[in-house]
Protein backbone atom coordinates (compact mmCIF):
# COMPACT_ATOMS: atom_id res chain seq x y z
CA UNK A 1 0.00 0.00 0.00
CA UNK A 2 2.63 2.55 0.35
CA UNK A 3 2.00 3.59 -3.55
CA UNK A 4 -1.16 4.88 -1.84
CA UNK A 5 0.66 6.10 0.87
CA UNK A 6 2.98 9.93 0.62
CA UNK A 7 3.87 9.68 4.27
CA UNK A 8 6.79 7.39 6.30
CA UNK A 9 6.11 3.89 7.47
CA UNK A 10 7.04 3.68 10.81
CA UNK A 11 5.34 0.29 11.98
CA UNK A 12 4.30 -2.48 9.34
CA UNK A 13 2.74 -4.97 11.78
CA UNK A 14 1.22 -7.87 11.09
CA UNK A 15 -2.60 -6.09 10.96
CA UNK A 16 -1.51 -2.95 11.20
CA UNK A 17 0.18 -0.06 9.08
CA UNK A 18 1.58 3.10 11.32
CA UNK A 19 2.41 5.98 9.12
CA UNK A 20 3.93 9.38 10.41
CA UNK A 21 2.01 12.29 9.43
CA UNK A 22 4.56 14.17 11.89
CA UNK A 23 6.22 14.36 14.87
CA UNK A 24 2.96 13.95 17.07
CA UNK A 25 0.31 12.57 14.30
CA UNK A 26 0.09 9.42 13.20
CA UNK A 27 -2.43 7.24 11.27
CA UNK A 28 -3.19 3.63 12.07
CA UNK A 29 -3.89 1.74 8.86
CA UNK A 30 -5.81 -1.54 8.37
CA UNK A 31 -4.36 -2.07 4.86
CA UNK A 32 -5.09 -6.03 4.77
CA UNK A 33 -8.87 -5.35 4.72
CA UNK A 34 -11.75 -4.27 1.51
CA UNK A 35 -12.35 -1.42 3.39
CA UNK A 36 -8.76 0.21 4.05
CA UNK A 37 -9.67 1.77 7.19
CA UNK A 38 -7.45 4.62 8.88
CA UNK A 39 -7.76 5.80 12.51
CA UNK A 40 -5.38 8.60 13.63
CA UNK A 41 -3.76 8.97 16.98
CA UNK A 42 -2.74 12.99 17.75
CA UNK A 43 -0.27 13.57 20.67
CA UNK A 44 -0.32 17.07 22.44
CA UNK A 45 1.51 18.00 25.27
CA UNK A 46 -0.85 16.97 28.27
CA UNK A 47 -3.11 14.22 26.28
CA UNK A 48 -3.35 12.41 23.17
CA UNK A 49 -6.80 11.56 20.88
CA UNK A 50 -7.93 8.69 18.83
CA UNK A 51 -10.02 9.55 16.25
CA UNK A 52 -11.82 6.42 15.71
CA UNK A 53 -10.77 2.66 16.52
CA UNK A 54 -11.06 0.83 13.31
CA UNK A 55 -12.41 -2.63 12.77
CA UNK A 56 -11.47 -4.56 15.77
CA UNK A 57 -10.08 -7.32 14.34
CA UNK A 58 -7.12 -6.68 16.12
CA UNK A 59 -6.21 -4.90 19.04
CA UNK A 60 -5.20 -1.24 18.06
CA UNK A 61 -4.11 -0.46 21.98
CA UNK A 62 -0.62 -2.59 20.87
CA UNK A 63 -0.02 0.06 18.44
CA UNK A 64 -0.89 3.32 20.88
CA UNK A 65 0.96 2.02 23.41
CA UNK A 66 3.67 2.05 21.61
CA UNK A 67 3.57 5.93 20.53
CA UNK A 68 2.39 7.55 23.73
CA UNK A 69 2.60 7.25 27.24
CA UNK A 70 0.22 10.13 27.44
CA UNK A 71 -3.94 9.64 28.64
CA UNK A 72 -6.13 8.52 25.32
CA UNK A 73 -9.07 10.31 24.46
CA UNK A 74 -11.29 8.80 21.77
CA UNK A 75 -13.12 10.71 19.43
CA UNK A 76 -15.96 8.96 17.64
CA UNK A 77 -16.25 10.16 14.03
CA UNK A 78 -19.77 7.39 14.04
CA UNK A 79 -20.69 4.73 15.74
CA UNK A 80 -20.41 2.34 12.20
CA UNK A 81 -18.31 -0.99 13.48
CA UNK A 82 -15.37 -0.08 11.65
CA UNK A 83 -14.59 2.44 13.39
CA UNK A 84 -15.25 1.53 16.57
CA UNK A 85 -13.52 -2.04 16.80
CA UNK A 86 -10.87 -0.97 19.35
CA UNK A 87 -12.84 1.48 21.77
CA UNK A 88 -13.51 -1.48 24.55
CA UNK A 89 -9.43 -1.06 24.92
CA UNK A 90 -9.68 2.79 26.16
CA UNK A 91 -11.24 4.04 29.07
CA UNK A 92 -11.78 7.90 27.66
CA UNK A 93 -14.70 7.22 25.04
CA UNK A 94 -16.26 10.43 23.38
CA UNK A 95 -19.24 10.06 20.62
CA UNK A 96 -21.87 13.04 19.31
CA UNK A 97 -24.94 13.32 21.13
CA UNK A 98 -26.96 12.05 18.19
CA UNK A 99 -25.33 8.87 18.51
CA UNK A 100 -24.95 8.11 22.08
CA UNK A 101 -28.42 5.20 22.18
CA UNK A 102 -26.30 3.92 19.21
CA UNK A 103 -23.24 2.86 20.68
CA UNK A 104 -24.74 1.45 24.01
CA UNK A 105 -27.34 -0.33 22.91
CA UNK A 106 -26.07 -1.22 18.90
CA UNK A 107 -27.87 0.76 15.53
CA UNK A 108 -31.57 -0.65 15.10
CA UNK A 109 -32.09 -2.76 11.57
CA UNK A 110 -28.58 -3.44 10.93
CA UNK A 111 -28.18 -7.02 11.41
CA UNK A 112 -25.29 -8.80 13.14
CA UNK A 113 -25.08 -11.03 10.08
CA UNK A 114 -25.26 -8.32 7.65
CA UNK A 115 -22.00 -6.57 10.06
CA UNK A 116 -20.32 -10.19 10.40
CA UNK A 117 -20.56 -10.57 6.75
CA UNK A 118 -18.93 -7.06 5.89
CA UNK A 119 -16.13 -7.31 9.08
CA UNK A 120 -14.77 -11.02 7.37
CA UNK A 121 -14.78 -10.97 3.43
CA UNK A 122 -12.22 -9.64 1.21
CA UNK A 123 -9.11 -10.10 4.08
CA UNK A 124 -5.68 -10.19 2.40
CA UNK A 125 -3.28 -10.05 5.57
CA UNK A 126 -3.06 -12.87 8.02
CA UNK A 127 -5.89 -12.32 11.08
CA UNK A 128 -4.84 -12.97 14.65
CA UNK A 129 -6.20 -15.82 16.19
CA UNK A 130 -8.52 -13.75 18.56
CA UNK A 131 -10.49 -12.83 15.73
CA UNK A 132 -13.57 -15.07 14.92
CA UNK A 133 -15.84 -13.71 12.05
CA UNK A 134 -18.68 -16.34 13.43
CA UNK A 135 -18.40 -14.28 17.05
CA UNK A 136 -17.59 -10.96 15.65
CA UNK A 137 -20.10 -8.24 17.90
CA UNK A 138 -19.37 -4.92 17.80
CA UNK A 139 -18.42 -2.58 20.82
CA UNK A 140 -21.38 -1.46 22.65
CA UNK A 141 -20.83 0.70 26.05
CA UNK A 142 -21.51 3.68 27.87
CA UNK A 143 -19.20 6.92 26.67
CA UNK A 144 -17.37 8.59 29.19
CA UNK A 145 -18.71 12.66 27.85
CA UNK A 146 -20.91 13.23 24.50
CA UNK A 147 -19.32 15.91 21.92
CA UNK A 148 -21.67 18.74 20.51
CA UNK A 149 -20.97 20.82 17.28
CA UNK A 150 -18.46 23.80 18.52
CA UNK A 151 -16.71 21.61 21.27
CA UNK A 152 -13.05 22.60 21.25
CA UNK A 153 -11.07 20.22 22.82
CA UNK A 154 -7.57 21.26 24.16
CA UNK A 155 -4.75 18.67 23.97
CA UNK A 156 -1.76 20.99 25.64
CA UNK A 157 -0.53 23.36 23.19
CA UNK A 158 -2.98 21.49 20.28
CA UNK A 159 -6.39 22.44 19.92
CA UNK A 160 -9.46 20.20 18.12
CA UNK A 161 -12.64 21.97 16.82
CA UNK A 162 -16.06 19.33 16.39
CA UNK A 163 -17.96 19.97 13.83
CA UNK A 164 -21.20 17.70 13.56
CA UNK A 165 -21.24 16.53 10.03
CA UNK A 166 -24.74 14.23 9.42
CA UNK A 167 -25.65 12.68 6.35
CA UNK A 168 -23.28 9.44 5.91
CA UNK A 169 -24.89 8.56 9.72
CA UNK A 170 -27.38 10.66 12.24
CA UNK A 171 -23.66 11.97 14.44
CA UNK A 172 -21.07 12.18 12.06
CA UNK A 173 -18.60 14.12 13.07
CA UNK A 174 -15.42 15.95 11.53
CA UNK A 175 -12.44 17.18 13.45
CA UNK A 176 -10.43 20.15 12.46
CA UNK A 177 -6.95 20.10 14.27
CA UNK A 178 -6.63 24.17 13.56
CA UNK A 179 -2.95 23.83 14.96
CA UNK A 180 -1.47 21.60 12.13
CA UNK A 181 -4.49 22.58 9.83
CA UNK A 182 -5.60 18.85 9.27
CA UNK A 183 -9.33 18.25 8.90
CA UNK A 184 -10.24 14.39 9.86
CA UNK A 185 -13.42 14.08 7.83
CA UNK A 186 -14.06 10.25 8.63
CA UNK A 187 -16.76 8.78 6.28
CA UNK A 188 -17.86 11.98 4.95
CA UNK A 189 -15.40 12.72 2.76
CA UNK A 190 -12.63 10.57 0.75
CA UNK A 191 -11.71 9.03 -2.27
CA UNK A 192 -11.30 6.18 -4.62
CA UNK A 193 -14.70 4.69 -3.31
CA UNK A 194 -18.30 6.50 -2.92
CA UNK A 195 -19.02 8.49 -0.21
CA UNK A 196 -22.62 6.66 0.90
CA UNK A 197 -26.14 7.92 1.98
CA UNK A 198 -28.12 5.46 0.45
CA UNK A 199 -29.15 3.25 3.80
CA UNK A 200 -32.53 4.08 6.16
CA UNK A 201 -29.99 5.51 8.65
CA UNK A 202 -28.78 8.01 6.50
CA UNK A 203 -29.42 11.16 4.77
CA UNK A 204 -28.70 12.70 1.39
CA UNK A 205 -29.67 15.80 1.85
CA UNK A 206 -27.84 16.22 5.53
CA UNK A 207 -24.51 14.81 3.71
CA UNK A 208 -24.53 17.32 0.94
CA UNK A 209 -25.05 19.86 3.77
CA UNK A 210 -22.19 18.69 5.40
CA UNK A 211 -19.62 18.66 2.62
CA UNK A 212 -20.95 22.07 1.92
CA UNK A 213 -19.92 22.98 5.49
CA UNK A 214 -16.60 21.95 5.69
CA UNK A 215 -15.86 23.45 2.53
CA UNK A 216 -15.83 26.84 4.43
CA UNK A 217 -13.70 25.35 7.48
CA UNK A 218 -10.07 28.19 7.09
CA UNK A 219 -6.98 26.39 7.65
CA UNK A 220 -7.39 23.16 6.53
CA UNK A 221 -3.86 22.37 4.71
CA UNK A 222 -4.53 18.32 4.59
CA UNK A 223 -7.38 16.40 4.11
CA UNK A 224 -7.42 12.74 5.96
CA UNK A 225 -10.48 10.53 5.65
CA UNK A 226 -11.68 7.51 7.45
CA UNK A 227 -10.69 5.31 4.32
CA UNK A 228 -8.51 4.93 1.02
CA UNK A 229 -6.01 7.20 0.17
CA UNK A 230 -4.04 8.94 3.11
CA UNK A 231 -3.52 12.45 2.78
CA UNK A 232 -5.70 14.37 0.41
CA UNK A 233 -4.70 17.75 -1.18
CA UNK A 234 -7.15 21.04 0.37
CA UNK A 235 -7.96 21.84 -3.40
CA UNK A 236 -10.50 19.11 -3.31
CA UNK A 237 -12.86 21.22 -1.06
CA UNK A 238 -13.26 23.38 -3.95
CA UNK A 239 -14.38 20.13 -6.29
CA UNK A 240 -16.56 19.71 -3.85
CA UNK A 241 -18.37 23.26 -3.24
CA UNK A 242 -18.54 22.85 -7.27
CA UNK A 243 -20.25 19.08 -6.87
CA UNK A 244 -22.65 20.24 -3.80
CA UNK A 245 -24.01 22.79 -6.33
CA UNK A 246 -24.31 20.52 -9.54
CA UNK A 247 -25.98 17.91 -7.46
CA UNK A 248 -28.70 20.23 -5.87
CA UNK A 249 -29.45 21.90 -9.08
CA UNK A 250 -30.26 18.44 -10.78
CA UNK A 251 -32.39 17.01 -7.88
CA UNK A 252 -29.99 14.34 -7.77
CA UNK A 253 -29.71 14.73 -3.86
CA UNK A 254 -31.98 11.87 -2.96
CA UNK A 255 -31.92 8.36 -2.20
CA UNK A 256 -31.75 5.85 -5.45
CA UNK A 257 -30.11 8.49 -7.61
CA UNK A 258 -27.28 6.37 -7.62
CA UNK A 259 -23.07 7.57 -7.97
CA UNK A 260 -22.39 10.61 -8.69
CA UNK A 261 -18.88 11.07 -9.69
CA UNK A 262 -16.87 14.51 -9.78
CA UNK A 263 -12.74 14.90 -10.00
CA UNK A 264 -11.14 13.23 -6.79
CA UNK A 265 -14.46 11.63 -5.06
CA UNK A 266 -17.73 10.40 -5.27
CA UNK A 267 -21.22 10.12 -3.84
CA UNK A 268 -23.60 7.37 -3.56
CA UNK A 269 -28.19 8.10 -2.50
Amino acid sequence: MQQNNPHPIIIDDAWFTVSKLDESSFAISEYGHWEKVHSYLLIGEERAALIDTGLGIDNMRRMTDQLTDLPIMVLTTHVHADHIGSHGQYDEIYVHEAEEDWLVNGIKKLSIEQIRKDISRDITRPVPASFHPSTYTPYQGKPTGLLRDGDEIELGSRKLVIYHTPGHSPGHIAVHDTSRGYLFTGDLLYDETPVYAFYPTTSPGDLVNSLERITGIAGVGKIYGGHNRLGLDPVLLDVVKEAVKELREKNLVRFGTGIHRFNGFSVQF
